[in-house]
């Protein structure tokens, strides 16, 4: 059971070593830690910026929906205006004691 496992111990080392060969690490120059921090940094101020914004419109999407909110909770001066049916508010404003359009019809014959 122990030279299956060395051998495939073996193979992986071998396989390590391959890479290790193909794929050289290189040299890290004086800049190299001011330029990968400017790289992220320039990843990140895009996110950053795209977040923030995100932000803001969520806490004014909030702060409306507040507002909102108690604006239809308050109490109207009027409050039968907005309790009546459309059919009560129809008949309020054509009552049937005074139609407009049925009125007294004169017929004038002398002209004949």
């Amino acid at each position: 059971m122990n030279s299956v496992h060395g051998n495939d111990e073996e193979r992986l080392d071998a396989l390590f070593r391959a890479y290790r060969d193909a794929c050289p690490t290189p040299e890290a120059s004086a800049n190299f830690m001011p330029n990968l921090w400017r790289q992220i940094e320039s990843r990140q101020s895009f996110t950053f910026s795209f977040r923030r914004m995100a932000n803001a419109f969520v806490t004014a999407a909030v702060a409306l929906s507040i507002a909102l909110g108690v604006y239809m909770s308050l109490p109207r001066s009027n409050p039968n205006y907005y309790s009546q049916t459309y059919i009560e508010a129809l008949a309020e404003a054509n009552s049937l004691d005074t139609p407009d359009i049925v009125g007294p019809v004169r017929l004038d014959l002398s002209n004949r």
